[in-house]
């Protein structure tokens, strides 16, 4: 289970360093191979890639009717290896889509991660407080 929050940042190429909380157990995992795709809330997704490949499953057997969502997340997966440095490249295409600059996020949600550009994230989060918590959560508490 992946989980924490880490502030990373992307380098002058669009390397990512994957914290080294995370890095072992992705290299046991997936032998650091990874897969980046695009969320629609405006993140990109990192899956290691047996994950990604049950997921890939799924979305590809989607009906016609949501051929537009296979688009966003089979038409913007992009499978990447860690290096030896434990870094990964974002392809500019996918920073681009989603606003990535220098300094990000990599959030830990169970069995993937998702990467936001820090101020994004912010402004995300504080919207989702000011609209308080949604109904289905009424009944949870630590």
């Amino acid at each position: 289970m992946f989980q924490g929050a880490s502030g990373l940042n992307l380098d002058a190429k669009g390397r990512m360093v994957i914290p080294a909380k995370h890095r072992d157990a992705l290299l046991v995992q997936c032998e650091g191979r990874i897969t980046l795709t695009r969320h629609p809330e405006g993140c990109l997704l990192m899956f290691p890639r047996p994950i990604w490949e049950a997921h890939r499953e799924q979305i590809a057997a989607w009906p016609m009717s949501a051929r537009n969502w296979q688009r966003i997340f089979l038409g913007n997966a992009s499978d990447v290896e860690m290096d030896s440095a434990g870094r990964i490249l974002v392809a500019p295409e996918l920073r681009t889509a989603v606003g990535l600059q220098r300094d990000v996020m990599l959030l830990g949600m169970g069995t993937h991660f998702e990467i936001w550009d820090s101020v994004r994230l912010n402004e995300n989060e504080t919207q989702a407080i000011a609209a308080g918590m949604p109904d289905v959560l009424s009944q949870f508490s630590f």
